[in-house]
Parts: C-alpha cells; sequence; structure tokens
C-alpha cells in the first residue's frame, strides 16, 4: 500500500495541475473531484509513514526517527514557499500593472494561472524521487511476524534490511504449508468487527479518543494557520501593498520566514527531544502554550504592531511543530497493538483533516463577521480542549511496542492463545508436509 497511496497523491497532484473549464464544467468541478482523489492517498500516507518507522525502529530513537519522518513536512512547506517566491518574481512584469485583483487584465490573469499550476505540480518531483524506495522497501517485520505469522520470512527480511539488500530467502512448498496452518490456527485476521468491540471498552477506547481528540484540535490550529497564511497576513498588516505584485511578493517572503522560523525549527527542536522529554509532556506543554499565545493574539489584537503580531504568529507556528503537531503523528503509531496500529492512526489522522476543514470554515466566514482577533480566541478555547484529551493518552517513551501493547490493549493473554493455536498449527503442518517443524 505504501508505494500504491503515493501513486494515488501523484495522479491526484498531476491532475489538478492540468484541470481546466469548459462550456459543460467550471474549473471548480475537476479541482474538487483530483483533490478528493489526492486525498485518498494522503489519507494512506499519514498512518503508513508512522507505523512502517515505528516498527522497524530501535526503542531507545523510536520517537525521533518518527518524527524525523514528519519534520521532513517542515522543508517540504519551505520548497513550496521558494517555488511561489520565484514564480510571483519570475512573472513580476505581467502582475506589478494591476492595482488590485480586479484591475488584473489578460496578461496578468495568464501569469496567474500559470503559477498556481506550477506551484501544484510542483508537487510531484520529491513524490516521483520516493516512489521507488516505497515500492521495494521489504513488509515490516512485525506485520509479517504477528498478522502473517511468517516467522521465516519477518526473521529473512529483518536480516536483509539490516545488511541494506534486499531479502532473497527460498520460499519452499513446506514453508507455505506451515504458514498457512499457522494461520488456519490463529483464526480469521483483525476485522472492523473485532476492532470496534476492543475499542467500544473504555480502557481501549480512551486512548483512542485522546488520539483522535488532541489531533483534531492541533489541526483546528495548524491547518487553520497554515491554509489561511496569506490572509492572515494581510489581516494584520504584514503583507498589505498598493498592487498584486507587491502583494504576492510580500506573502510569499512572510511564508519563507514562517516556514523558516517557525515551521522548520519547531520540527527538529521535537526530533531532538522527543526522546528525552517525552511525548505527553511535550503535547502538553505546546496545548498549553498555544492557549497562552491565541490568547495575547485574540485579546491584544488591536494594541500590537504588525510585527508585533507577525512573532507572535511565527512562534504559534514553532509551538505547533515543536509540540502535538508533531507527536499527535507519533503517539498513534506507537500505542496501539500491530493488528490495530494502523487503523487507528488511519482514523487519527483522519480526525485531524476534520479539524482542519472546521478550522477552514472559522476562517473564511468568521473574521468578516466577529473579527479575526475574536478566531483567534476561539481557536485558544480548541487548545484548551487538546489538554483535555492529552491526559487520556500514555506516555510511550522508550517502551516496546509489545509492551505497550500488553500494557494498555490487554494483548499478553490475546498473545498466550495465539501462540498456542500457532502451536497447534505448527505440528498439523508437520504432520501434512512429513518435514520436522521448528
Amino acid at each position: 500500500m505504501y508505494g500504491i497511496e503515493l501513486i494515488i497523491i501523484i495522479v491526484g497532484t498531476f491532475g489538478q495541475a492540468i484541470s481546466g473549464s469548459g462550456p459543460g464544467l467550471e474549473l471548480l468541478g475537476p479541482l474538487i473531484f483530483w483533490r478528493v482523489f489526492m486525498g485518498v492517498g494522503v489519507g494512506g500516507d499519514y498512518p503508513l509513514s508512522s507505523v512502517i518507522t515505528s516498527e522497524f525502529a530501535t526503542v531507545k530513537w523510536r520517537g525521533a526517527l518518527m518524527n524525523s519522518v514528519f519534520a521532513m513536512q517542515g522543508f517540504g512547506n519551505f520548497a513550496a514557499a521558494m517555488v511561489s517566491f520565484i514564480c510571483v518574481v519570475g512573472f513580476k512584469g505581467s502582475l506589478i500593472k494591476a492595482s488590485t485583483p480586479a484591475h488584473c487584465d489578460t496578461s496578468c490573469q495568464v501569469a496567474a494561472d500559470k503559477m498556481w499550476r506550477t506551484i501544484v505540480a510542483f508537487g510531484v518531483l520529491p513524490a516521483l524521487c520516493a516512489l521507488y524506495f516505497r515500492l521495494t522497501i521489504p513488509e515490516t517485520p512485525r506485520y509479517t511476524m504477528d498478522l502473517s505469522l511468517d516467522l521465516e520470512r519477518a526473521k529473512a527480511d529483518t536480516d536483509a534490511y539490516l545488511m541494506r539488500k534486499h531479502s532473497a530467502a527460498e520460499v519452499s512448498d513446506e514453508h507455505v504449508v506451515v504458514v498457512a496452518a499457522r494461520q488456519r490456527a490463529a483464526g480469521p485476521k483483525a476485522t472492523w468487527k473485532k476492532f470496534w468491540l476492543h475499542f467500544k471498552q473504555w480502557r481501549y477506547g480512551k486512548i483512542l479518543l485522546g488520539t483522535a481528540g488532541s489531533w483534531f484540535f492541533i489541526d483546528i490550529a495548524f491547518w487553520g494557520l497554515g491554509l489561511n497564511n496569506s490572509s492572515i497576513l494581510r489581516a494584520i498588516g504584514y503583507a498589505g501593498s498598493t498592487n498584486v505584485y507587491h502583494s504576492l511578493y510580500n506573502v510569499a517572503v512572510g511564508n519563507l520566514i514562517l516556514s523558516v522560523a517557525g515551521n522548520i525549527p519547531g520540527y527538529w527542536v521535537s526530533v531532538a527531544t522527543i526522546d528525552t522529554l517525552g511525548r505527553k509532556p511535550i503535547q502538553m506543554a505546546s496545548f498549553i502554550i498555544l492557549t497562552i499565545l491565541f490568547c495575547v493574539i485574540g485579546f491584544g489584537y488591536h494594541h500590537l504592531s504588525p510585527h508585533s503580531l507577525f512573532a507572535l504568529y511565527v512562534l504559534c507556528q514553532f509551538f505547533s511543530n515543536f509540540g502535538a503537531n508533531s507527536t499527535t503523528f507519533i503517539v498513534p503509531g506507537e500505542v496501539f497493538p500491530t493488528r490495530f496500529r494502523s487503523t487507528a492512526h488511519g482514523i487519527s489522522a483522519g480526525a485531524g483533516k476534520v479539524g482542519a476543514v472546521i478550522a477552514q470554515a472559522l476562517l473564511g466566514l468568521l473574521p468578516s463577521k466577529i473579527g479575526l482577533n475574536h478566531v483567534m480566541e476561539i481557536f485558544a478555547a480548541f487548545m484548551v480542549c487538546g489538554v483535555a484529551t492529552t491526559l487520556l493518552i500514555p506516555e510511550t517513551k522508550r517502551r516496546s511496542l509489545e509492551e505497550l501493547a500488553r500494557t494498555y490493549h490487554g494483548d499478553e493473554e490475546d498473545d498466550e492463545g495465539v501462540m498456542e493455536n500457532v502451536s497447534r498449527g505448527k505440528e498439523s503442518a508437520a504432520t501434512q508436509s512429513d518435514q520436522p517443524v521448528i
């Protein structure tokens, strides 16, 4: 799935870049279609990137490795901002003549059309670079061992991974028989019914509520701000100008500053401290600090200069990434048992995207009605809710995935039953194949 979902993202991104309108269809229709199509791939990318990393990583530095994967988003933000800046400067001659978007002539409109298509299409390039590695990465040993019950393949894949080469283990007929017998003895794999039966119990369900709820609340702030950088920069007076070119130029420069001063440092400070400070303390501190920052911006909005507001905005980006925006990606990849890990992570990530939609609605409709300052106060209230959901999650720092599964999901009893069945399956397989099974 790791390569398939990236192919979906690539096709969806390229489809957006070549979308157009016709006599029977406006541009918005194809854009929505391709955005939804790409969203299917993105929905798989979050849980798979987290889970594959967690199941390959060592216990001591698992958080840093998982966080490093997510922290690359900061460089992606920077690359997108840089492409935007280059496009604005490159089309200066067509843009500078228009005092407002309403006065944008034909050449200005063509330039704007080329700019957004270039910015969107550029996202395909790094994805293409990653595609080969995703298609050739082996299945995680924990999945192969715990769910496929192919212990020999798990060992071969692990050895090959540590030796930095592809697994070349031969698959004999006896091996196939043994694995099939183990799977029959262990019973059916995890199903949606088993998933809901497990998580409807409060002692297990509260952890999923904690991971999903925390991601929901942080994404209200993170994507509410991140997807509306240009609007917020203009609203706080940082991107004001006398014509279209200078307005877009100031927004592009503002996005670069936000990326360099807020996003990238926040991500990598989180990488450096996640395995020493712990996930839960970092997430809790992040929600508390963001609550304070949003209150300062909201209640002091009319008393602060544009530069002060911009500095506070940068701090919001920093403490989102050095905090809940990183930990909400990490904890769901660790705290759930192997059979439910990716699905529970996907649900948590999906809850975050619901939060992003709500944030878009708030920032799209409310600033003109109640003012941006009151929207920031609403964001502060959501951050307080994030503090509450953080209390529901356990600390996962430097604890093995198996220990976490036993402690918080009662997997010890389940494992004993499975291993008893697997043992019987070995005996059955030995009988069928007339070969000794170790």
